[in-house]
Formats: structure tokens, sequence, C-alpha cells
């Protein structure tokens, strides 16, 4: 769940920093919003579903 909560604050200082007015590559920064809402997708659904968020390596 702690991986879960980190995303999405680093969710929202990504959507900081593209509103931010001094954003210089706002557009490659775009694409890397779209990237990490499907991450954060994928992470919160698999939390919601009570998956395990942190998978052990072995």
């Amino acid at each position: 769940m702690n991986k879960t909560v980190l995303k999405i604050l680093m969710f929202a200082l990504l959507i900081l920093f593209i509103i931010s007015p001094f954003a210089a590559l706002a557009s490659l920064m775009l694409v890397v919003l779209v990237a990490a809402f499907f991450f954060l997708l994928g992470d919160v659904f698999q939390a919601i579903l009570g998956g395990d968020t942190n998978p052990k390596k072995s």
C-alpha cells in the first residue's frame, strides 16, 4: 500500500510540474504524464482488488 501512496504523491507532483508556468519541456512532460497515469491506474486497481502491490523477489 505504501507503494501506491508514493505513486499517487509522485503523480500529483508531476501534474504540478506540468502546470507550472516555467515548464520548458511541457510537451515531453505530457508524454510522461500519460505513462505515469497508466502505471498509477494499474497500481490503484491492484490495491483495490487486494493484490500485493509490492511483490517479493526471489
